[in-house]
């Protein structure tokens, strides 16, 4: 039998048998497979089972359905393992003879981390970096700072001296 498995993070693992000739997909409750998530319209999609084949047509939807990312006008072909996208919910289609192992599974789901850079692929690899020249990363100067204290100070002593003749008035 037929099954829609969830890919999509949050439904993950959720499955739909497909029983029916007929399976409406969509947001709201009245629909045969309802998938509550807002980037499904009210109703997505039909999924036909016509002979040995799972047929996916769109019912205008606003998000687009997609079938391994390529978008379908009108009805396609869904195949056992291929990938169903409602707006930006992703489902696999799954049959009793290509239910696919949970190795497979893991290995579709392992992302490739980019490598840094190497210090021996660097320009000039070899000696250490230097920082003689102006590369935005040289201490900056505290000039500014300086001069605030100096202010702060110079009228700390102007009201100290201004109290104190204040009092002894």
């Amino acid at each position: 039998m037929a099954r829609l498995v969830l890919l999509s993070e949050g439904l993950t693992g959720r499955a739909f048998e497909l029983k029916s000739e007929t399976t409406t997909v969509g947001r709201v409750s009245d629909n045969a497979f309802e998938i509550p998530e807002s980037s499904v319209s009210s109703h997505h999609a039909e999924i036909v089972l016509r002979g040995g084949d799972v047929v996916v047509r769109d019912l205008n939807s606003t998000n687009g359905t997609f079938i391994n990312g390529d978008q379908i006008t009108g009805e396609a072909v869904l195949k056992p393992g291929q990938i169903l996208r409602l707006g930006t919910i992703e489902m696999r289609l799954e049959t009793a003879e290509a239910a696919p192992s949970k190795r497979k599974t893991q290995l579709e789901q392992t992302r490739v981390i980019p490598q840094g850079v190497k210090m021996d692929e660097l320009e000039g690899a070899g000696a250490p970096p230097t920082f003689d020249k102006q590369t935005g990363f040289e201490k900056k100067s505290n000039k500014g700072q300086k001069i605030f204290v100096g202010l702060v100070v110079v009228v700390m002593l102007v009201l100290f001296a201004a109290l104190i003749w204040v009092l002894k008035r």
